[in-house]
């Protein structure tokens, strides 16, 4: 939550990632409730897509004495929230991840307890490194993860982790794995030389997966020329990756939203549209010239757009030719900004888009406002919203550590919206006519960078002439850390360290840590947010070195090697302020260096630099505002370290009291500041020791350095084989380590010295423990080794060697550096290790004392971020009672002022809800009903238990607040789906948003049997018979002619899709696609699709062209005459002349489905369709021909397909309230364990029918006054007022909110 603090119980732990690379393959999923998860080095993270806020990140376990390799995949598991509390206990299944490492390992990890839930494949093999994943529904209640490991191997895990299936496609490299959105048991996987497998799996045994082969055509010469390469380089890449093989050759695929069996397939220079029924190309478009190879291809979930991620970082739109499967390149907009960019310029990794924020623009246009107005003194409103036509949300990854969020809005002018259709049940949107081909404006690259406004990066290019602009901004960044550490650096100053604006008062310290990376930038971390405050570019090259210099400024060094004969160095010396962000290079010489610095170390005050050179003198330096050099010892160090802030005594009240003396190295005095900044009187010391092991401490004053003569320990302490490498200097004590190992102390004010080995590998660094008044011990130290592990010790146990602390919390990391963070001021305060680790992460690590036994164990609480400065609007994230808690007040109707707070009360914002929520008020008067079903009591608990979340503002933000404002008084259905699409359930908020239409397609039907039947004329008199099927031919269906469908019109629904007319406009919508296919399967099935859609005189030509050598032409020919006398005479005389003998070859082909057809056996027809599997195809039949209960009962037969085989409730759903079977869709809602459902679901009904019935009565009075006559509209079958059935779901939802209201007093409120 935003401001809360940590009480002394909570945990300091947390890591920040490094920046994704190569090396990640990309890897990266945004869930449909608006969580992105992306791995970077061998860890994943998790972010927050609305607010970009860091939630969580996770190091994957290393395998067995070995380094954690990197994560190369991962995945959101596609679980609802889960609902069935009656029968279960709430658990968080819905946010685990799949995640694959470079070494084969498959893994369920749970972000928020950050450990593997279960290891679906454990075993390690750096040659078969995961290269994608997919979950796939074998069941109604069971997913199973489909990977591909190696080159060539595809596997079927079960999500308790068994393997039951495995597949090789030999000399094939698989690249891409996606699942199909109208199947969800079917999924395909696409290689890089175009062969393409499909895979449905029906169970989780090895006989329940069907597969089959296919190839696209592509040219991949560039893939051979790359492995010849790769092989005469001795690098073989025979059982690689795809990804690690060939970094820079992407194969790509998206199956479409829109139209099932289509798949739009990218290769580097190839965008192709591939039909899976057919099993062959539609259309093929080459890269336009200009444009950077394909990396990704991502379809619009509303608009029949495709956007094209190319390599280096551009987007490219294509839209779809009306009657085609042909996509024209519309313009090109960037997604990786070029201005204010580091020099290499960084590389994009991955690009997502936001499918909740398109269910969100759905249900927007479903249910528009119609009072939205921009307030031109509203800095915020920078785009009139009436005149948008869609707004799509990308998530951009780059290898410099940021994340970008971009906005891509296409807007119409008032001419293009005057002719836009009206909205339509079936396919809600605006439609906007364009004119004249696509061209591409001059001003679309391009040409602002990115500004501290709300506009932010945008740019704009048109779309036909006066239609519609596209316009690309960026709305938000986040930035991790820029590049591989390379060093840390934390703030220690003491109390002679006043602030920058003078005065005397002691500074405090600051919660920043400062990183130097191997690009040359300085990030410094704001630790009490887990995030990167600042970064700047100081350094063209590693930053070797980095230091405080008090708590507001950096010095830092890089040295390069010039390439002339001298071999010199050229040393750069930098001073940053974190205040100002300049960079204030000092020491700048004329010529090459003899030697490269190796260490800067910095007194504690700020005020005194040391410059360690590698054989060269000592330079010391007085960095007043203009940096000083004092003088330079010629003296052969090895290590020298400055004194740390003395310690308190237990007496000391606080800084107010400080007073030391000289002795002690520390000494401040008001008086003592000159002119330049300068503290002449200050003395602060550093402890040394020289290559002969000598030991000595100076003292620096002004000017003047001097011998401190301590007293010294026995000769003995002396070491006589090995080199001091590291030390750790806070009075009266200094620490050493050596090569060998040894770690020896000593009192430089008593003489008292010990010593003991390590038992490891050489030290590297030494760092004493932050010590407060009342601490236990003062002689806590952490040492690095050489071997990049570390441990912690108490210098004042006995035997410091069996009570030390060795490395438990970060296994198979590898440390650079570690310092601990000073900022305990209390006893209570814990110990935190800050860890730069070698796979790129910034890690705080806790250390807790154990009283009772002696030493230090890991701590182990439950993770919670210190601070963050702007919630997070991620109701998905809260405990799953809470979570249900706020679904059920979505849902039930609450004001939309009961979303507003205190800390969100700028009357300026973008989103204004007006009003204002109290905790004082009745809180059942925030409802804006009470609800009919269920105790009415619940809601108020629910709201009270909510309040805490909603005073900290961190449900929903202003602008989703804003959009339920619109949508609240619009219905149950509305609002339903509203809550479903706010936690990532799209199927079943596309249900609610159909819902209504199907109640209405179903009113009609039942109006139309109550009706009394009137002979129809033109059957009484005798119409031939064949000028009605004549007719059916050239009209399809005796509806209305279908309207045309507008590829810019919103598509999301189609899944959804039930309407006769509609089913039958989507197949006349493909016919075109298929006509320029040959060959004879492709005539098959085109033949197959004119019969099912009513085109028997086209079909009969087709058949009779094949030719007479055909394997098919005796078939044909049969189908031909058949058919032909269904339509005229003349037809007949033709087929039957070219039939001259008798069937030679048996036809498993459809021909008996056709021949009913001829005879206009429809229902008969559609039945063998649907036994055949042919289900769409068997529903556009029955569009064309069935009307009523006929209709019906092929609708009802595919939804128990739907439900029971391809396990989509809300697909199924829907076909059964057009089928008007609503007892069936109550009994699937409770199958699935869905008490509240069923209940919305009546509430839903009864409220839609309620509407209906309004309209009907209101027609029925008109009509009553001319005819004198009225019709009682129908009830519901299964919902009429009085039946068992309604009675047993309120029993049933009562029971579902008290054990909701249970849960939800049991569990504690989340705090992030």
């Amino acid at each position: 939550m935003a401001a809360s603090k940590l009480s002394p119980t909570d945990t300091w732990d947390s890591t920040l990632p490094g920046p994704p690379s190569r090396n990640n393959f990309g890897s990266a999923d945004l869930s449909p409730s608006g969580l992105l998860a992306f791995a970077s080095g061998s860890s994943v993270s998790v972010v927050d897509s609305r607010s970009l806020q860091l939630v969580s990140t996770i190091p994957l376990p290393p395998p067995p004495g070995a380094l954690s390799p990197f994560v190369t995949c991962v995945r959101w598991i596609p679980l609802p929230l889960p609902r069935d509390l009656l029968s279960t206990e709430p658990s968080a299944s819905h946010l685990l991840l799949a995640v694959a490492d470079r070494h084969g390992r498959v893994a369920l990890v749970d972000f928020r307890l950050r450990s593997v839930v279960v290891w679906l494949n454990s075993s390690s093999d750096p040659k078969l490194g995961v290269q994608d994943l997919c979950w796939v529904q074998a069941r109604q209640d069971s997913h199973v993860l489909a990977a591909i490991s190696g080159s060539s191997f595809l596997s079927l895990y079960t999500s308790s982790g068994g393997l039951f299936w495995k597949y090789d496609a030999g000399t094939e490299i698989l690249s891409c794995i996606r699942r199909d959105p109208y199947d969800s048991r079917h999924f395909c996987v696409l290689g890089l030389k175009g062969f393409l497998l499909s895979v449905k799996v029906l169970g989780e045994t090895e006989n329940d997966v069907v597969i089959q082969e296919m190839e696209i055509k592509t040219d991949f010469s560039e893939l051979l020329r790359l492995e010849r390469e790769a092989a005469s380089n001795g690098n073989s890449s025979s059982s690689s990756p795809a990804s690690a093989a060939f970094p820079f050759y992407f194969a790509r695929f998206a199956f479409s939203p829109h139209w099932k069996n289509i798949m739009f397939v990218t290769f580097p220079r190839e965008l192709l549209v591939f039909d899976l029924q057919y099993e062959t190309p539609l259309s093929a478009m080459p890269l336009p010239r200009g444009c950077a190879k394909f990396m990704d291809v991502l379809p619009d979930p509303n608009k029949e757009l495709l956007y094209c991620a190319h390599v280096d970082g551009r987007l490219s739109i294509w839209r779809r030719k009306e009657g085609e499967q042909v996509h024209v390149m519309c313009t090109m907009e960037e997604f990786m900004p070029s201005i204010g960019m580091s020099i290499p310029s960084p590389s994009a990794l991955a690009l997502l888009l936001s499918q909740s924020d398109s269910t969100m623009q759905t249900i927007t246009k479903l249910h528009p406002d119609g009072t939205s107005s921009v307030d031109f003194d509203n800095p915020f409103d920078f785009y009139d919203e009436s005149l948008l036509v869609s707004k799509i949300n990308f998530i951009s990854i780059s290898d410099d550590g940021k994340i970008w969020k971009w906005v891509l809005s296409a807007e119409g002018v008032e001419d293009a919206l005057k002719n836009a259709s009206d909205l339509d049940m079936g396919t809600v949107g605006t439609e906007v006519a364009f004119s004249g081909p696509v061209q591409k404006k001059d001003s679309s690259d391009l040409d602002d960078g990115p500004t501290n406004q709300r506009r932010g990066y945008t740019s704009s290019s048109s779309l036909g002439r006066t239609d519609i602009s596209f316009k690309i901004s960026l709305v938000g960044q986040l930035q991790l850390l820029s590049s591989t550490v390379s060093t840390l650096a934390v703030p220690s100053p003491s109390l002679t360290a006043t602030l920058a604006r003078g005065g005397n008062i002691p500074a405090a310290a600051v919660p920043l840590v400062a990183l130097g990376t191997q690009s040359g930038t300085i990030d410094v971390v704001d630790v009490s947010t887990n995030a990167v405050a600042a970064s700047t570019s100081v350094h063209t090259s590693v930053v070797r070195g980095l230091r405080w210099l008090g708590n507001s400024r950096l010095v830092s060094f890089s040295h390069s090697q010039v390439n002339d004969k001298s071999r010199g160095y050229i040393n750069k010396l930098v001073v940053t302020c974190l205040r100002s962000g300049l960079n204030k290079p000092f020491r700048d010489l004329q010529k090459p260096e003899r030697t490269p610095i190796r260490a800067l170390r910095t007194s504690s005050s700020g005020r005194y630099l040391l410059i360690l050179f590698r054989d060269a003198p000592v330079e010391v330096w007085a960095m007043t505002k203009h940096p000083v050099m004092l003088r330079s010892l010629a003296l052969p160090f090895s290590v020298v370290e400055w004194t740390l802030p003395a310690v308190p005594r237990p007496g000391q009240g606080g800084p107010s009291k400080h007073l030391v003396s000289s002795s002690e190295g520390v000494a401040a005095s008001a008086d003592s500041m000159g002119s330049d900044g300068s503290h002449e009187e200050t003395v602060e010391s550093f402890a040394f020791a020289l290559v002969n092991g000598a030991l000595g401490v100076f003292e620096v004053q002004g000017r003047r350095i001097r011998d401190f003569r301590p007293k010294w320990p026995s000769t003995s302490f002396v070491p006589s084989d090995g080199l001091v490498t590291a030390m750790a200097y806070r009075l009266p004590h200094v620490v050493m380590g050596d090569r060998s190992g040894n770690i020896r102390w000593w009192d430089v004010t008593t003489g008292q010295s010990s010593a003991f080995n390590s038992h490891r590998d050489g030290i590297r660094r030494i760092k004493f423990s932050p010590v407060v008044a009342g601490d236990r011990s003062r002689g806590r130290v952490a040492v690095l080794f050489n071997d990049n592990t570390f441990s912690v010790f108490d210098l004042d146990s006995p035997d410091p060697l069996a009570q030390s602390l060795l490395q438990p919390q970060i296994p198979g990391t590898l440390v650079l550096e570690l310092d601990w963070l000073p900022l305990r001021t209390d006893t209570n305060d814990p110990l935190v290790l800050c860890i730069a680790g070698a796979d790129s992460t910034f890690r705080l690590v806790e250390v807790t004392v154990n009283e009772k036994k002696p030493g230090f164990v890991p701590q182990s609480k439950s993770v919670k971020e210190r601070f963050r400065p702007m919630p997070m609007y991620s109701p998905i994230l809260l405990p799953v009672p809470h979570a249900l808690a706020l679904r059920m007040i979505l849902q039930l109707g609450v004001k939309p002022s009961w979303f507003n707070t205190c800390s969100t009360s700028l009357e300026k914002r973008p989103h204004l809800i007006r009003g204002m929520a109290s905790s004082s008020k009745d809180l059942r008067s925030y409802m804006i009903q009470l609800p009919p079903l269920g105790d009415p009591v619940v809601p108020e608990m629910l709201l009270k238990i909510l309040e805490p979340y909603r005073k900290e503002g961190c449900l929903l933000d202003d602008e989703r607040a804003k959009l339920y404002a619109d949508v609240v008084k619009k219905g149950y259905a509305a609002r339903f789906a509203f809550a479903a699409a706010i936690f990532g359930e799209t199927s079943e908020a596309f249900f609610w948003l159909q819902l209504p239409q199907a109640i209405r397609h179903l009113m009609n039907k039942l109006t139309r049997m109550s009706l009394p039947k009137i002979p129809s004329p033109s059957l009484s008199s005798g119409v031939d018979e064949t000028a009605m099927l004549s007719k059916i031919s050239s009209t399809g269906i005796s509806a209305p002619e279908a309207r045309k469908i507008d590829s810019m019109c919103d598509g999301s629904l189609r899944l959804m899709a039930f309407e006769r007319e509609e089913l039958w406009t989507r197949a006349n919508e493909r016919l075109p696609w298929h006509e320029k296919l040959e060959g004879e399967d492709c005539i098959q099935k085109q033949v197959h699709e004119l019969i099912s859609v009513g085109n028997l005189e086209a079909a009969v030509s087709l058949l009779l062209s094949s030719a007479p050598d055909s394997p098919y032409f005796y078939p044909n020919a049969l189908r031909a005459v058949a058919l032909s006398s269904a339509v005229s005479k003349s037809l007949l005389d033709l087929a039957l002349k070219v039939v001259a003998a008798n069937m030679v070859r048996t036809d498993n082909s459809l021909t008996g489905t056709h021949l009913l057809c001829a005879v206009g056996r429809h229902q008969e027809a559609c039945s063998q369709l649907q036994d055949s599997g042919r289900w769409t195809d068997a529903a556009t039949l029955a569009a064309t021909h069935l009307e009523g209960s006929d209709y019906a009962r092929v609708l009802q037969r595919w939804a128990d397909h739907v439900l029971h085989s391809e396990h989509n409730v809300w697909r199924a759903l829907i076909l059964y309230v057009a089928a008007g079977s609503l007892q069936e869709a109550l009994a699937a809602l409770r199958e699935v364990q869905q008490p509240d459902t069923v209940a919305m679901f009546v509430l839903a009904c009864k409220e839609i029918h309620s509407e209906i019935v309004t309209e009907l009565s209101s027609q029925d009075e008109e009509s009553e006054t001319v005819s004198g006559e009225s019709t009682v509209p129908p009830d519901l079958p299964g919902l009429e007022p009085g039946k068992e059935e309604e009675t047993a779901v309120c029993e049933y939802f009562q029971q579902y909110q008290r054990k909701l209201v249970h849960l939800c007093m049991d569990s504690q409120p989340y705090t992030d």
